[in-house]
């Protein structure tokens, strides 16, 4: 800052006026006020320091402070203000406004994830390369992403969000005061895959059946995957994605797939643990269940309608933002090393 002061005065005093310094000095227009203000300076104090500032230094949030709690947070993020606050003598009130005004940090939840050795990141990055070039080559509207997931009657909540409005918690009324649940809820798995120009109907898995290899089959790829074709991409060829998992991955799933739908991506290219790769998983499922599951439901049917309902007013535009944003994703985690990503 004071070197360009200094360049200012100099230019100035050699005669320049105010629009050629700002193109001499190749200084943006924006920056007008700052080439005047220094020249006044100039004119009244003969320098281009600071002045003085009225009214009392800071004594409390200081730079220097700053940089020991900024120290802090660097060796442990997990580091509470209001600790490091008793041990530096410090207010909370002042560490608040160090650590979100001058360092610019605020605080983030910490979320489960499935643990990932360092073998499975080496193949996370390997084959999240190789998908960026394979996407590169396939267009994203010819692949149908897949997934399954498991709904409960209950009603679903956000722990942080979920707020209600009232002057105390004991004028509102129970049924918005509380959030009932209930152990071993009924439940229903739901398979259904998107792709760019739509979506497939939501397939229900029958209770007490579970999902193998067989049921997989007969349940969602002979009687679904193969109207998908005709329906959604009118007669023309598809990709099929799917994850990782044990019914997807044997041997009798990939050779029907391999003999019926030639373009799918196998098991060994889909990166392992992945749920961060998956516009199902880390977008569309989440809307569904915001919207399904708003309150809770007397039974499975109630819950099936409504899955139903909501999953055909999901707008278009929603799944391809949702699929739009999956190679970037992709770069992300070969940057992050295989490591997950938000």
């Amino acid at each position: 800052m004071e070197r360009e002061r200094s360049a200012i005065v100099e230019l100035f005093t050699k005669g320049h006026p105010s629009r050629e310094i700002l193109k001499i000095l190749k200084l943006p227009l924006n920056r007008r006020k700052f080439v005047y203000r220094t020249i006044r300076r100039y004119k009244v104090t003969g320098k281009v320091e600071d002045r003085a500032k009225s009214g009392r230094p800071c004594s409390v949030t200081t730079p220097s402070l700053g940089k020991v709690i900024a120290q802090r947070i660097r060796r442990n993020p997990r580091r509470s203000i209001r600790k490091m606050g008793l041990d530096l003598k410090v207010s909370r009130c002042a560490m608040t406004k160090i650590v979100k005004r001058d360092l610019e940090m605020s605080s983030f939840k910490r979320k489960k994830v499935h643990f990932l050795s360092q073998l499975v990141k080496e193949k996370r990055v390997a084959r999240c390369k190789g998908a960026l070039g394979w996407y590169a080559v396939e267009d994203l509207e010819k692949i149908l992403f897949s997934d399954e997931k498991i709904f409960t009657i209950q009603e679903a909540t956000n722990v942080q969000n979920d707020r209600i409005l009232a002057s105390s918690p004991s004028k509102v009324d129970e049924k918005f005061r509380y959030v009932s649940r209930i152990q071993n809820p009924k439940s229903v798995m739901v398979w259904a895959g998107v792709s760019k120009i739509g979506r497939t109907p939501l397939v229900f898995v029958p209770q007490g059946v579970k999902i193998n290899s067989i049921n997989y089959r007969e349940m969602v790829l002979e009687p679904v995957l193969k109207n998908i074709g005709r329906d959604m991409f009118g007669g023309t060829s598809f990709v099929f994605q799917q994850d990782g998992a044990p019914a997807h991955t044997s041997n009798v799933t990939q050779s029907w797939l391999h003999d019926n739908f030639p373009c799918f991506i196998t098991k060994e290219e889909w990166p392992p643990y992945s749920p961060d790769l998956n516009p199902m998983d880390y977008s569309v499922w989440s809307i569904l269940e915001t919207k399904a599951r708003v309150n809770s439901h007397t039974s499975i049917k109630s819950l099936k309608k409504k899955l139903c309902q909501e999953w055909n007013k999901i707008p278009l535009k929603t799944l391809r933002a949702a699929i739009e944003a999956l190679p970037d994703r992709i770069t992300r985690v070969v940057q992050n090393e295989g490591g997950y990503i938000e």
